[in-house]
Formats: structure tokens, C-alpha cells, sequence
């Protein structure tokens, strides 16, 4: 997972979250930049930029095997499995 929250806000997400998977805290947004992810620019500078909420599936040789743009936080750890099982990707 990526965020552009700084450090401290990705470890208490964490924390609160229970998160057993690694996070990458990017809060001078150049990953989200690279991405594409970086919504636009609010008009209000006191307002901070986001990222969309995309799910990247990178294959073992760094190759993007398939982007999902519609990724609903009410089923996403669903999506994501029956996702990586149409990409036929080895369960460990």
C-alpha cells in the first residue's frame, strides 16, 4: 500500500488498522506521481492533495498485469482475491 500521509499518520493507521502488509509512506507524492494516482489540485491551497484509491497488480517481473480504478473499500480484500486468482497468480 502507498499513501502520501506522512510516516507518523501511516503508523497509527496501521496500528488502528491492524495492517499486516507493508506500507510506503509517500508524502512528496513522487510514487503517486509516477502512478498517476494524484488526484487534482484543490483550489483551496490549505487543502492537501490525494491519491485515487487504484489497486496496481504488478506481476513478478514488474510488469503491470492489470489496474483496477473502481476499488470499493466495502469489498476490496474480495475483489482483490478473485483478481489475483483470474490473473492466475500462485497462492504462497
Amino acid at each position: 500500500m502507498v499513501s502520501v500521509d506522512d510516516l507518523e499518520t501511516n503508523k497509527k493507521f496501521a496500528e488502528q488498522e491492524q495492517a499486516d502488509f507493508p506500507m510506503l509512506s509517500d508524502p512528496d507524492k513522487k510514487v503517486a506521481n509516477a502512478y498517476g494516482v494524484l488526484g487534482p489540485a484543490p483550489p483551496d491551497p490549505s487543502r492537501r492533495q490525494n491519491a485515487r484509491r487504484w489497486t496496481f497488480y504488478i506481476g513478478p517481473d514488474g510488469t503491470i498485469l492489470f489496474i483496477d480504478k473502481a476499488v470499493s473499500t466495502a469489498t476490496a480484500g474480495e475483489d482483490l482475491a478473485k483478481k489475483l486468482d483470474e490473473l492466475k497468480i500462485k497462492k504462497k
